[in-house]
C-alpha cells in the first residue's frame, strides 16, 4: 500500500523487494516487478541519475507493462511510489557497481551461485516451453465443470464498501498538526448534515480516490491495511470513524455499504479458475515430460559414491 489508500496492497507500492513471480492480481505488490524487466530496459530517455548510474525512461514502461490494469493505473496516479522505485533501481545498480569494481563477480562462492540460478532460469524457461498448455485450455464446459465441483469452497468474504480522506504525514515533525487537521475533519464528518464525498474531493491527499468522493470500492476485510481492519468491523453503515493513524499519515473512514459472505458467481471466479486450470494443466504436462525421460533412458546411480558422500557431509 502506498498509504494514500486503505488497500493492504499500498505496501506493494512501496516496498520494493517483493518479487512479482507470474501475474499481478489486486492486492499483489506491484513495483518490485520491475526486477523482471529492467535489467534489459536501458535505453529512452533519463529519468534519473545517481552518480554515473541512471534509469531509463523504458525501465518504468517495461514496470507498468507487466501490471494488470488495476494496479497499473494506482501506479500511474501515485508519484512517491514511482519515486521510490525508481531511488532503488538506483541505489541496486550503485551497489552493484561497486561489488563488480572489487572483484565480487570472480568471487568462487558467486560463481557457483550465478551458474545455479542460470540454470534453474534456464530449465525453467524451457520446461514451460515443452509443456506450453493448448490457447483453447481450458473449454467452457470443462471451466463450468470445475466451477460446479468446487463450488462450495468458492466463497467471497464479507466485503466493505468504504470511503475515506487520507492526510499525508510527510515528516515525523508534521505528525500533530496532520493529527489535528484529520481530527477536525473528522468531526465535520460525523456531523449529519455532512457531505463526505465533498470533504474528500476538497481534502484528501490520496489521488486514487479523492476525485470519486473518496470511494475505494468494495473491499474485503483482508484487504485493509491492518490498522483499518480493527475499525471497520465496528461501524455501522453510514458511521465515520475517528482517524486512524497508518505509517504514511491518517484515514477518516467511512462505511458506504456492506455485503454479506456468499457463495462467489461462475462469472466471478471464472478468470482466476481459468488461470488455475491452466497452471495445473501446465504443471502436469511438465511433470509428464520429465517422467518421460527417465522412460526413455537407462538410469544408474552409484550406491557406494553416494554413500561416500552423505558419510563425508555429516
Amino acid at each position: 500500500m502506498t498509504g494514500r489508500t486503505l488497500w493492504a496492497s499500498a505496501g506493494a507500492l512501496a516496498v520494493i523487494a517483493v518479487a512479482v513471480a507470474l501475474a499481478l492480481r489486486p492486492g499483489d505488490e506491484p513495483v518490485a516487478a520491475a526486477r523482471l524487466a529492467s535489467s534489459t530496459a536501458e535505453s529512452g530517455p533519463t529519468l534519473a541519475r545517481l552518480g554515473d548510474q541512471q534509469v531509463a525512461s523504458d525501465e518504468l514502461k517495461a514496470l507498468l507493462a507487466l501490471l494488470p490494469e488495476e494496479a497499473r493505473s494506482r501506479l500511474r496516479d501515485d508519484r512517491p511510489a514511482l519515486e521510490a522505485w525508481i531511488r532503488a533501481r538506483l541505489a541496486e545498480k550503485a551497489l552493484y557497481q561497486q561489488a563488480e569494481t572489487k572483484g565480487w563477480l570472480q568471487r568462487p562462492e558467486i560463481q557457483t551461485q550465478t551458474r545455479a540460478a542460470t540454470e534453474q532460469i534456464v530449465l525453467r524457461d524451457y520446461l514451460t516451453s515443452v509443456s506450453k498448455v493448448a490457447d483453447d485450455y481450458p473449454s467452457e464446459a470443462e471451466l463450468q465443470q470445475a466451477y460446479d465441483n468446487s463450488k462450495a469452497e468458492l466463497q467471497l468474504p464479507v466485503r466493505y464498501r468504504l470511503s475515506q480522506i487520507f492526510l499525508r504525514v510527510a515528516n515525523p515533525q508534521d505528525d500533530e498538526a496532520v493529527h489535528k487537521q484529520a481530527q477536525a475533519l473528522a468531526k465535520q464528518a460525523q456531523a449529519s448534515e455532512a457531505d463526505f464525498a465533498a470533504l474528500a474531493r476538497d481534502h484528501s491527499q490520496d489521488p486514487g480516490t479523492a476525485a470519486q468522493g473518496g470511494d475505494t470500492g468494495l473491499q474485503p476485510l483482508a484487504g485493509l491495511l491492518p490498522e483499518v481492519r480493527g475499525v471497520v468491523p465496528k461501524l455501522k453503515v453510514g458511521a465515520v470513524s475517528e482517524p486512524v493513524q497508518s505509517a504514511a499519515g491518517y484515514h477518516i473512514i467511512k462505511l458506504v455499504g456492506q455485503e454479506p459472505a456468499r457463495a462467489a458467481t461462475f462469472a466471478e471466479v471464472a478468470p482466476r479458475l481459468r488461470e488455475v486450470l491452466r497452471a495445473q494443466r501446465q504443471e502436469q504436462m511438465a511433470k509428464a515430460y520429465v517422467d518421460g525421460m527417465f522412460d526413455t533412458a537407462t538410469l544408474s546411480i552409484d550406491g557406494a559414491a553416494l554413500n561416500k558422500v552423505v558419510e563425508s557431509s555429516q
